[in-house]
């Protein structure tokens, strides 16, 4: 379970890393809105990162901080942007999964039940990114629609973040 939490710790950093780079791209290819939307992501994945090694260091397991790989900086378009965001918040919800399945496994109540909180972020998570990626099709592709869908994410973006225990 220890080697589980840790390679979670690996995986937000890299979240946070990722949606860094992709907010920092935003900047300068004029999503103003997104570059927020991806700022907010990223430090939102930090905190995530900051909470599994404070479990950790509570249960007496010590966390490990690994280094985290460099993320891409150069996508194609907004909406692969975001499609990339998305297959990213996949492969977190499969990590978060497994462990939830380990800890069961193992009997690890006390861990079961802080993954809890996880589970229930992820599925927000993946919502978020397939809303965005939904208004694509609804409202289009063209200059126009993309900078609409930029209007939405900026309006996101300065939403207060819903607790997913709540």
């Amino acid at each position: 379970m220890k080697k589980a939490l840790n390679d979670q710790v690996a995986l937000e950093g890299l979240a946070s890393s990722s949606y860094l780079a992709m907010a920092s791209w935003c900047e300068v290819t004029g999503y103003k809105g997104a570059a927020d939307y991806f700022y907010a992501q990223s430090d939102e994945e930090r905190t995530h990162m900051i909470k599994v090694i404070h479990y950790l260091n509570d249960i007496g397991a010590t966390a490990t901080i690994p280094a985290i790989k460099a993320p891409s900086g150069t996508y194609k378009s907004l909406e692969g942007l975001v499609k990339t965001a998305l297959k990213n918040e996949q492969t977190v919800t499969k990590a978060i999964h497994k462990m939830v399945e380990l800890a069961h496994k193992e009997k690890d109540h006390s861990t079961y039940a802080f993954l809890e909180w996880f589970v229930n972020e992820q599925v927000q998570e993946e919502t978020k990114f397939e809303t965005v990626l939904q208004k694509f099709d609804l409202i289009g592709r063209d200059k126009i629609a993309i900078n609409e869908i930029d209007k939405i994410l900026a309006a996101d973006a300065a939403a207060p973040e819903a607790d997913p225990a709540v």
